[in-house]
Parts: structure tokens; C-alpha cells; sequence
């Protein structure tokens, strides 16, 4: 399970003021926070802070860089930002991410092909978030298609379903987790999948709760990996269990702290 730590993005307002005032200490202990407590890639955001987003971009990657070796996962929607920091990129990067949508596609795409990054697609386009797992898969292969038209390897993609809040959305719970698990034979070899966890609990009242329970519902379903808070220790704990449960780690009574260590 690839875990992604999503505290670096300059929409929290200590990251945001961070960026602002070129806070070096801020941002590198949040990055080593999230790597210690399992993150194995950082994603990192300017968010609407920054008067220079191509600048807060090679800024933060710099910094970050020189506090952990994480791979980094650049996420903005302008390409030049996020170009910015894949030129900076000592490791093999993630771009996040394309959608659907054509223009971005040839856009990004061609980026992922030349600083051999890996990308992840988010199953939507410009009529918005499919309302079904049918017209999920149908983007999917989409993106797929795409991405060998353009010679990214497909070992290097993630297709993201996209995760609506349960509050408002309650029924796209269950399309998100069956399209998970029929994105697994649109291809050969199949995409990865990827969510933004966040996103299901967002504007409910037991967030912690609904996000480590969809969590363990997803890996279930055959999820790859998950953008996420990486300092929620029972969110962690769920995820190393439920891999454990899956077989995908061996059993020994400290395996939580088995797992850390590794």
C-alpha cells in the first residue's frame, strides 16, 4: 500500500503561512513528521497562498529535499507548476494529477513520459464526476489508452474513482468500491488505484472514523494506495491491519510495530 501524505498543501493555514514567510522549519518538520509515521511519498501543494506558484513550488521541493528522501507527488492543476518541481525531483516523482479531459491529457501526459514520473488519473471530465462505476471504467480506459499513446508505462499509472463526501453523496460510496475492483481487468497489466480519503468524510461530524473504515473497505476492494494523513495513528493502525488480514504481511503479536520499523 503506497501511503501518500497529504499535509504538506498550503490550503492548511500553518503551511499556507509557512510558504508565505519561506519558513524552512515548518515544512521540513511536517515532512519528517509523515515519513516517520509511514508516509512513503509526500504530496506537496502551494495551495492559493502563493503569489508565485512556479516559485513556492521549487521552493518547497528544495526544502523538502533536504529534510527526508521521500519521492514527492507535485499537485497543482497548472502544468508549469507542477513541471517546476518534477525538474527538481532527485527521485521518481508523481504527477497529480489528469483528468479525463483531452487537453489534459496531452498536456500531462507528455510531462510523466519525460521526467519518467508517475501519474495519476482521475476518472472525470468535463461533463463532471461520473454517477456510476460504468461510466468510471469508461474514463479509466480512457486515461489508460491515453497514457500508452504516449509511452508512459502503464506500471507507472493510478487511476483515481474520485470520492465524494458521504454526507452528500452517500450511494457513490459503494459505485467508488466496485469500480476499485473492476478497474483490475480493463488492463493487462491493470492500473493502480488511488483515492483522496479525506474527501469521503468532508462536513461530517466523525471524520477519523468514516475515513479509516472507507480505508479498509478500499484495500478490500483492491486499492493501491491512498493520499492521506498519515499522523492519524488509528488510521495507520487500520491500514497495516487490514493488509495483514489480506495476507499481504505476516503475523508476529507486535506487527504494528513490525511494520513501522520496516
Amino acid at each position: 500500500m503506497l501511503v501518500i501524505g497529504e499535509l504538506i498543501n498550503g490550503m492548511y493555514k500553518q503551511v499556507g503561512k509557512a510558504i508565505v514567510d519561506k519558513d524552512k522549519k515548518t515544512i521540513q518538520k511536517i515532512a519528517r513528521e509523515q515519513v516517520a509515521q509511514g508516509a512513503n511519498m509526500l504530496d506537496v501543494n502551494t495551495g492559493p497562498v502563493a503569489k508565485d506558484p512556479v516559485d513556492a513550488m521549487k521552493w518547497l521541493t528544495e526544502t523538502i529535499q533536504e529534510a527526508v528522501d521521500a519521492p514527492l507527488c507535485f499537485d497543482s492543476t497548472k502544468a508549469a507548476v507542477i513541471e517546476a518541481g518534477l525538474k527538481l525531483a532527485k527521485t521518481k516523482a508523481m504527477i497529480n494529477s489528469a483528468s479525463a479531459d483531452d487537453e489534459k491529457l496531452n498536456t500531462l501526459l507528455p510531462l510523466a513520459k519525460k521526467y519518467n514520473a508517475q501519474i495519476i488519473g482521475l476518472t472525470m471530465d468535463k461533463g463532471g464526476v461520473p454517477r456510476d462505476r460504468y461510466k468510471r471504467s469508461e474514463l479509466a480506459l480512457k486515461i489508460i489508452s491515453s497514457c500508452m499513446e504516449h509511452g508512459v508505462e502503464l506500471e507507472d499509472v493510478y487511476i483515481d474513482p474520485i470520492v465524494l463526501p458521504v454526507n452528500v453523496a452517500q450511494t457513490q460510496a459503494t459505485e467508488l468500491l466496485e469500480a476499485i475492483r473492476e478497474f483490475r481487468v480493463i488492463s493487462d497489466p491493470p492500473p493502480k488505484t488511488v483515492v483522496g480519503l479525506s474527501n469521503v468524510s468532508q462536513g461530517t461530524n466523525n471524520r477519523n472514523l468514516i475515513n479509516r473504515t472507507f480505508l479498509v473497505m478500499a484495500i478490500a476492494n483492491g486499492l493501491s494506495a491512498a493520499i492521506v494523513d498519515p499522523l492519524d495513528k488509528e488510521l495507520m493502525d487500520a491500514m497495516i491491519t487490514a493488509e495483514l488480514i489480506l495476507n499481504k504481511n505476516i503475523y508476529c503479536d507486535s506487527y504494528l510495530d513490525a511494520y513501522r520499523k520496516r
